[in-house]
């Protein structure tokens, strides 16, 4: 699909994706020029404000893109991931959802992340189990971010988003 025309825009969505870096994902949402702010505003609270250690975000966020065969969400978040300090192991453990040789913090995020993704929701039990290395601010902050990095994988998917001509990311997420 096309990207839109960015000179058509109103000035602030204009400089709300120049401020992005212009990345691909970002244009791509001027197609719903209603509902990007609030999605703009949301990834910046998930990336910005997230009360997740950022290693742990990152695990979370790569699995879902895994898990969505979003390879733009993959290539992006896997750079921030090791800029953030997450491990290769655990960024191939997210490839696979593997938590053997993952921290048991790491582990208990990526066993959650598959359980949204497959069950959509968490039980008493993977509640338990990740409230033993999580705050109960944290843990919502974790439903959270997989639900929204959920809805950018298809969101990806569906209009073909790739890293094709995109200039390179402003990483530095925080």
């Amino acid at each position: 699909m096309e990207y839109p025309d960015l000179s058509a825009l109103p000035a602030q969505l204009r400089e709300d994706v120049t401020a992005r870096g212009s990345l691909n994902v970002f244009r791509m949402l001027m197609h719903s020029p209603a509902l990007a702010p609030g999605v703009l505003a949301l990834g910046d609270a998930i990336l910005q404000r997230n009360s997740l250690p950022d290693a742990l975000r990152e695990l979370a966020i790569v699995r879902v893109g895994q898990v969505y065969g979003a390879a733009y969400e993959v290539h992006h978040h896997e750079n921030i991931a090791r800029l953030v300090g997450l491990g290769e192991e655990a960024i191939a453990a997210a490839a696979t959802g593997s938590t053997e040789g993952l921290s048991a913090s790491e582990a208990a995020v990526l066993a959650a992340t598959d359980r949204l993704l497959d069950q959509h929701c968490l039980d008493d039990g993977a509640r338990k189990e990740l409230l033993a290395f999580l705050t109960v601010n944290q843990l919502a902050d974790l439903v959270v971010t997989v639900g929204f990095y959920q809805l950018i994988c298809d969101f990806l998917n569906t209009f073909e988003v790739t890293t094709e001509g995109e200039p390179p990311p402003p990483y530095g997420v925080r």
